[in-house]
């Protein structure tokens, strides 16, 4: 696993050894960035279920001003710091040991916007996916925000959480990617 593109490119990140997480593979995430925009002219990121951080990364890589990650593990957490310090990211980075629940919370006492929102629960969490329903609903989107979803290909999410429609899905082997727009 590596930082596909951008200013980091090449890097290699870490992650969590065992099952714990599943980090997203570099066919995954390349295109994903591809079909999203490959490069961002600033913006926030906020990666719930972070594992390794490496879409925030990327994020990071490619050109927003920041990123939030949010992961509970502690483990995890030391990796996501680990690999941020070899991109030198860590003043752009905030990495929240805490459950995604609290994201919309900590978004809002911020008053900062996400530009991006990746949502890749453990697969059998399927009420996570309505986390994008809470940031639209809290009005943490902006206008040219994309809600980016990593589920099982076997799930079937929503075709909108509230303005944001689903225009793009793909299957990646066991995975697939959902993407919103407003």
């Amino acid at each position: 696993m590596r930082v596909v593109a951008g200013t980091r490119k090449g890097i290699p990140l870490k992650s969590l050894a065992g099952t714990e997480t599943r980090p997203t593979s570099d066919k995954v995430k390349e295109s994903i960035f591809n079909r999203i925009g490959p490069y961002f002219d600033g913006g926030v990121a906020v990666e719930l279920f972070g594992g390794s951080g490496s879409l925030s990364l990327e994020a990071l890589s490619r050109g927003v001003d920041e990123a939030f990650v949010f992961e509970k593990n502690a483990k995890a957490c030391a990796i996501i710091t680990a690999n941020a310090e070899k991109c030198r990211f860590t003043e752009q980075i905030h990495i929240q040991r805490a459950d995604a629940r609290s994201s919309v919370a900590v978004l809002q006492a911020t008053t900062k916007k996400a530009k991006l929102l990746f949502i890749d629960p453990p697969y059998a969490e399927v009420a996570f996916y309505d986390l994008a329903r809470d940031f639209v609903e809290a009005d943490l989107l902006t206008d040219n925000a994309a809600i980016i979803c990593e589920h099982d290909k076997q799930l079937v999410l929503p075709e909108s959480y509230g303005s944001y429609h689903k225009i793009k899905s793909s299957v990646y082997g066991n995975s697939a990617v959902s993407i919103y727009e407003k």
